[in-house]
C-alpha cells in the first residue's frame, strides 16, 4: 500500500515504514539506544531525502524511547537521578553541538564529516565492546565468577553522589561530560547518541547494565525532542505522516524489545549491541570508499 508523504515529496509502503519503526523500537527496548544510527541510513536507502529523514527519524526515536522508559520504570531499572544529571550535560551540548554544526555547514562538505564520525565512533565503540563483551561470555560459560568492579580515577573525583539504583557513589562530573560528549556529537551526527551512551555508561561509570538501558532512553528522550522541535521550527523538515507511521512501528516494537532484554543476559546483549554497531560502520565505511552512482550533485547557494 503506497502512501504519499508531503514533506519527503515521495511515495513509499506503509507496510515497510511500520516495518523500518518495529525494527528501530525493538533495538530501543532491548539496548537502550534510539536507534536512529539505523533508521536514517534506512531512511536514505528508500528515498527518503537527507534532511526529512534526520528531522522525522528523531521524532519517531521520542516515541519508541518513551515507550521503552514506561516499560523498564514498571521493572524499577531506570535511575532517574542518573539520568538527570547525564541529561543536563546532554542539553549544554546540544546546544554547543547545533552551533557546531550550523559553522560546518557553512565550510562546506558537512555530509562526508558527518559520515565520517560515524565510522570512527562506531568502528572503536563497537570493537572495543565486541571484545570485551566475547571474554565476558567466555568466562561465564565456563562457570567463572564475575569481575568485580575495580575503582579507577572516577572514583577519585570530588563532587560525589550517591545513585541508589544504580549502586553507585561517584562524582557528578563523570555523567556530566558524558552527557555533554553525547549531546554535541547527537546534534552533528543527528542521532540521540544511545550507541555511545550505553558503553560509557558500562565501562566508564560502571553502571549495571540492565539499568543502563532504561536510563540511556530516559536521556534520549529529551536530547531526541530537542533535536525534532529544532528542525520543525527552523528548517520545517518533519513529515507528519513519515513520524506517524514510524511512530506506530516503534510504540510496538519497544515493548516487544523490553520483553526480549529481560530474556537474556547482560553479556549476550552487549555481544548483540557491538555486532549492530559494527554492521553500521561497515556500511557506511562502504559508501564512502565505493563509487557512488550519482557522481554530481546540484545544490543551492545564497
Amino acid at each position: 500500500m503506497q502512501i504519499y508523504l508531503p514533506i519527503a515529496e515521495v511515495s513509499v509502503n506503509a507496510f515497510l515504514l511500520l516495518g523500518l519503526g518495529g525494527i528501530v523500537g525493538i533495538l530501543s527496548g532491548m539496548f537502550g539506544v534510539g536507534g536512529g544510527f539505523l533508521l536514517t541510513p534506512l531512511l536514505f536507502f528508500i528515498g527518503i531525502p537527507p534532511a526529512v529523514a534526520v528531522a522525522t527519524g528523531a521524532n519517531q526515536i521520542v516515541a519508541s524511547s518513551v515507550s521503552g522508559v514506561l516499560a523498564h520504570l514498571k521493572r524499577r531499572t531506570v535511575d532517574l537521578r542518573m539520568g538527570t544529571v547525564l541529561l543536563v550535560g546532554g542539553i549544554l551540548g546540544a546546544f554547543l553541538g547545533v552551533g557546531l554544526f550550523n559553522h560546518l555547514k557553512q565550510l562546506g562538505q558537512v555530509d562526508l564529516l558527518v559520515n565520517l564520525f560515524y565510522v570512527v565512533f562506531l568502528g572503536i565503540i563497537g570493537s572495543l565492546m565486541m571484545v570485551e563483551s566475547l571474554r565476558a561470555l567466555r568466562k561465564s560459560r565456563r562457570g567463572a565468577p564475575p569481575a568485580r568492579k575495580k575503582h579507577n580515577w572516577v572514583h577519585g573525583l570530588p563532587l560525589k553522589m550517591r545513585f541508589r539504583t544504580s549502586g553507585l557513589y561517584i562524582s557528578v562530573i563523570p555523567p556530566l561530560v558524558v552527557g555533554f560528549s553525547v549531546g554535541v556529537l547527537a546534534a552533528i551526527m543527528g542521532v540521540g547518541g544511545g550507541f555511545i551512551m550505553v558503553p560509557a555508561m558500562i565501562y566508564l561509570l560502571g553502571m549495571p547494565t540492565k539499568v543502563v538501558v532504561g536510563t540511556s532512553l530516559f536521556q534520549i528522550i529529551f536530547v531526541a525532542a530537542f533535536t525534532t522541535v529544532m528542525h520543525a521550527s527552523t528548517n520545517h523538515t518533519v513529515d507528519i505522516a513519515l513520524a506517524l507511521l514510524l511512530l506506530i512501528g516503534g510504540v510496538v516494537g519497544a515493548q516487544v524489545g523490553t520483553v526480549v532484554a529481560t530474556k537474556l543476559r547482560a553479556e549476550q546483549l552487549r555481544v548483540l549491541l557491538a555486532a549492530l554497531v559494527l554492521a553500521v560502520c561497515l556500511k557506511i565505511g562502504l559508501e564512502l570508499l565505493l563509487e557512488p552512482s550519482e557522481l554530481y550533485s546540484i545544490a543551492e547557494t545564497h
